[in-house]
């Protein structure tokens, strides 16, 4: 089954590790066999990979645009994944696992999609924190 995407004006997709950047128009690209895809839109810079999940997703996206580099990252990044368990409650601790078997069957774009819900609710979780202490600081 092929892949279709709409690519809008000026869009970054990667592809097999090569840039490619959309002219200024909208432009559909069906891609016919497997390769290793992702929107620029989904790829995280090294300097945002500073919270746990987010470094977690780095590595996993690492993988997803340097092959050379998979058969050493795959036992890291399923040990980071391992130490996320305990953090977080079952019904978001769900996604940890799901990127983790999808490591495991070599999809890193699916592993990225599993903990795209995850770094939202750790995100939360450190405004919660940064306000909490905020109101501390306030408070003294």
């Amino acid at each position: 089954m092929a892949l279709r995407l709409t690519l809008k004006p000026n869009e970054k997709i990667v592809v097999n590790g090569c840039v490619i950047r959309n002219a200024d128009r909208r432009q559909l690209l069906t891609i016919e066999n497997h390769a290793d895809i992702v929107r620029g839109v989904d790829l995280l810079d090294e300097s945002e990979a500073g919270t746990p999940v987010k470094n977690v997703y780095y590595f996993i996206q690492s993988c997803l645009l340097r092959p050379d580099i998979r058969d050493e990252l795959v036992p890291v990044i399923q040990k980071d994944l391992a130490k996320l368990v305990p953090i977080f409650h079952e019904e978001i601790g769900g996604h940890i696992f799901e990127a983790a078997n999808h490591v495991s069957g070599r999809d890193f774009y699916k592993a990225m999609r599993a903990l795209r819900p995850l770094i939202k609710y750790e995100a939360r979780l450190l405004e919660m924190l940064q306000s909490k202490d905020a109101e501390t600081t306030a408070a003294e």
